[in-house]
Formats: C-alpha cells, structure tokens, sequence
C-alpha cells in the first residue's frame, strides 16, 4: 500500500504557488473585507474580530490557525453565513452578501458552502447514501440526480461498500469521510471546516486530509479549514493566522 503521505504531496505539488491550480486571474471563492464581530457583554463589548481581510481563490485549500479563542469558529460561521458581522462586507463566489435578503442568503449558503466539522453530525437513523442525498434533496434536486451524485461521491471517498450502512455500524474514519462526500454533495465553491481531523488517528486523519487535497482539485473548490494542527496547517496552500483578532499572514 502506498504511504498516503506521497499522495498528498503529488497532489499539493500542484498548488496555487506552483502556478498551475489558480490563476491570478480567478474571481475568489471568498473575499472578507474588514470583517468584525463583537458581542455584548454586561460590561462593554466584547471584540472577537478586530478587522478580518482575506482571499481565498479556487482551489486554494487554506488553513487558519490560532489559540483556543481567537476567533477561528466565529469567523467560520460568519463566512458559513450562520453568523453576521458587525461590520465589514463578505462576498462568496462573486455574490456580496450584504445584499442580499434572507431567502437568498439561505439559497447561496444552500448552494454554495459546503460545511465539515470535528463531529460528523450524520443523521444516526439515515444510511451513508441517504445522509448524502439529503442536502440535496434540501436544496430542490432530482431524486434520481441526487441519488447518483451521492453514490459517486461514496464510492470517490472509498465507501462504495457502505452505502446502505448507518452511522453506527461505521468507524469513525468511515463517519467522517461520508460527511465530507454530503459537504461536496451540492458542488459548493467553499467548503468551510471546523478542526475535521480532531478527533481522527494519526493515519485516518492523513487519508481525510488527502481527500481535501484531491477533491479541491477536482471539484475547484476552495477549502478554509481551522486547526490546531501546525504540521497539518505548514503543508496547505497558505496558512492565516488570526492573531488579536486580525488576520496575519
């Protein structure tokens, strides 16, 4: 069997920085601009985000890294569009999200971002191939459309043997490999994760970070994930570093 270590880095060999996976002259898949976000507590606001500028580009898989509280998970749901900035604009896939009305947020959060976090979060009464039609179902495609895109995905994620199995009866690796097929299910351009290897092994978590590597390629996504995990982090794209709640680097 080969090391999934190669395969990761045959795959990032064809990164942004190589000048092959993003072109300069790419519209971005994300685009924060001064993003702040405060929260009011009884004796003053508290500031989490002190002014949040970044670019991510198709295909650009991007790590964000910072202490426990600088802000990493709010910034994740403020570009998941589940949280609102203070102030600041935001603009996905070339749409600026202010605005727009509540309809069409829900349709381009629908559409367009896809979400991965530390816990699976399946549907423990659904099979793997139901789990993965489902946002699609949610979002007005055809069953029979839905139902093939998810048994490709399953069987692109190394699961086509465990379709018709339900969360309980699959390891944690298989877990979290059908929920990163059920994040791509609707073609998102962004896919947003929360620390999705935290609670894998070593050797499970490497093949999880190869499928990132293979499917932002394939699919042209752009991928922003937060860890803790530096050596992860140093072998993405680029790295951004929320430091004092600004972006460094």
């Amino acid at each position: 069997m080969s090391d999934p270590r190669q395969t990761v880095r045959a795959a990032t060999a064809h990164s942004p920085a190589s000048g092959d996976a993003a072109p300069s002259a790419a519209r971005p898949n994300l685009v924060l601009s001064d993003i702040r976000r405060a929260f009011p507590q009884p004796d003053g606001a508290l500031e989490v985000l002190r002014g949040c500028d970044a670019t991510i580009l198709p295909g650009e898989l991007v790590a964000m890294v910072g202490t426990s509280g600088s802000g990493k998970s709010t910034l994740l749901q403020i570009c998941g569009l589940l949280d609102n900035p203070s102030s600041g604009t935001l603009e996905i896939a070339g749409q600026a999200v202010e605005t727009l009305g509540d309809h069409a947020r829900t349709r381009l959060r629908r559409g367009t971002v896809g979400f991965i976090y530390q816990f699976h979060h399946l549907l423990p009464e659904f099979t793997a191939l139901e789990n993965v039609i489902l946002p699609q179902s949610i979002a007005g495609v055809p069953a029979g459309e839905a139902r093939e895109r998810a048994r490709m995905l399953l069987e692109r994620v190394g699961l086509g043997h465990r379709l018709g199995h339900r969360p309980g009866k699959l390891s944690g690796g298989e877990k979290q490999r059908v929920a990163v097929a059920r994040a791509i299910a609707n073609r998102p351009a962004l896919l947003l994760a929360d620390e999705p290897t935290g609670n894998l092994d070593p050797d499970t978590a490497e093949q999880v970070f190869t499928l990132f590597v293979e499917l932002t390629r394939e699919e042209g996504l752009s991928v922003l994930m937060a860890t803790h995990n530096e050596a992860l982090a140093a072998r993405m794209d680029r790295v951004l570093r929320l430091e004092g709640g600004q972006v460094i680097g």
